[in-house]
């Protein structure tokens, strides 16, 4: 069922990906190397809860979740923190004035211009779903408005002057857009020249689950099946340039995976030059028979027509991943894995499994689990991932993070 790439159909596919416009590309961030397995010292703990984004805005590293109190490194003062918090990234401490209530989970963050936040969730204050909020004392700055309503917003871009909201909303901003809109960044009125509509769900809604841009790309994944009435299943492509689905349509995600995931796509992120994308599931160990359940994908973004298939997948044998990170010395994945490189696994170590619990690292080009394996308590899983120039910041539900004591956040630096 797989596509088999030599060496040479790679190097052609990367040769036709045409020039993307500067400034304006989100995919992830270039790294020389692997990062390092132990972790830095001085990020902030997490005391309850789960982190499920993170964002840098300069040196501010913003993380949002369902949690209610943090602290600072080696401290044991509790500080009150609804939902969403922001720290130093060089330093670690605690932003001390950054304060804002959420009334419920923060699901997607995107850095704003200004020291400002957008923050999506399931919330109704400080506005119905989506709001941009100041760093310097967490209060909404009213200037932008763009409530959504019959739903909550799970994925955000920032992409230049626009800002893309993803979800399972039904209106958002006064303006009737299921599961997906384009954004004005700085007012948040909706675009009336974006009107790209997923639909024919798998479940009971719509939902946009997973978004990443490069510059004429914008990769979503969720229950949906069509898009813009064209066949999508789960996976989708949007040509940014013209507005509309790209010529891009794969079939690995139509066969169902177990019955209790109608919809098993997670998180998806591009390569920091764009010309491909990793795509991570859930859905239950299917050894052999060629689904891509608990798996991690690579698909190529250029590659065009009906029947794309994926360039590698490397399975875990019946553990979900949630997160990616694409750096171009690795791909970072996490859930609650316990192995990689486990096509025959059927919860189980099949034959050439290695245990990678909790995160791991993928070679890029060959799809196989590199050395790098610093370990992580399991819980629910990686629901954030964050390359930066620096390192690789890591969000969950747990509290030790390569055999170390990080409650919920950490950072792996780059050696």
């Amino acid at each position: 069922m797989l596509a088999r790439h030599s060496t040479a159909l790679l190097i052609a596919a990367l040769a036709v990906v045409p020039a993307l416009p500067a400034g304006t590309a989100q995919a992830g961030v270039r790294q020389p190397a692997v990062v390092s397995q132990k972790p830095v010292a001085n990020t902030p703990h997490v005391l309850d809860g789960i982190v499920n984004a993170i964002a840098l805005v300069g040196g501010t590293v913003v993380v949002g979740g369902d949690f209610s109190a943090v602290s600072d490194a080696g401290s044991n003062v509790r500080l009150p923190r609804q939902n969403l918090f922001a720290y130093d990234l060089r330093t670690g401490r605690v932003l001390r004035d950054f304060t804002p209530e959420v009334s419920g989970p923060v699901y997607a963050l995107a850095p704003g211009d200004d020291a400002t936040v957008y923050v999506g969730g399931s919330f109704d204050f400080p506005a119905s779903a989506l709001a941009l909020v100041s760093l310097a004392d967490g209060s909404a700055v009213t200037s932008f408005d763009a409530p959504a309503y019959g739903g909550g917003v799970s994925a955000l871009v920032r992409q230049g002057d626009r800002l893309y909201v993803g979800g399972d909303f039904a209106m958002i901003g006064g303006t009737p857009r299921t599961a997906l809109a384009r954004l004005d960044a700085a007012t948040g009125a909706v675009d009336p020249t974006f009107a790209v509509e997923p639909g024919n769900p798998r479940g009971a809604t719509v939902k946009v689950y997973a978004m990443a841009a490069t510059g004429d790309r914008l990769a979503i994944d969720g229950s949906f099946t069509t898009v813009d009435g064209l066949r999508r299943p789960q996976v989708a492509l949007i040509d940014l340039v013209r507005g509309r689905v790209a010529d891009w349509h794969t079939e690995v995600y139509a066969p169902s995976c177990m019955s209790v995931f109608p919809w098993y796509v997670r998180g998806l992120d591009f390569s920091p030059d764009g010309s491909f994308f990793v795509v991570v599931t859930t859905g239950g160990p299917a050894p052999g028979t060629g689904k891509l359940c608990d798996s991690a994908a690579r698909f190529e973004t250029y590659a065009k027509g009906n029947d794309v298939r994926p360039t590698w997948v490397n399975l875990t044998g019946g553990d979900s991943l949630y997160s990616v990170a694409v750096t171009g010395a690795a791909v970072y994945v996490g859930g609650h894995q316990r192995w990689l490189d486990n096509p025959k696994g059927s919860d189980s170590a099949g034959p050439g499994a290695v245990q990678r619990p909790g995160i791991g690292a993928i070679h890029p080009a060959t799809g196989k689990a590199l050395a790098w394996n610093p370990t992580r308590t399991r819980g629910i899983g990686v629901k954030a991932f964050l390359t930066t120039k620096s390192g690789l910041l890591v969000g969950s539900d747990t509290t030790k993070l390569g055999h170390e004591y990080h409650a919920r956040i950490g950072m792996f630096p780059l050696p």
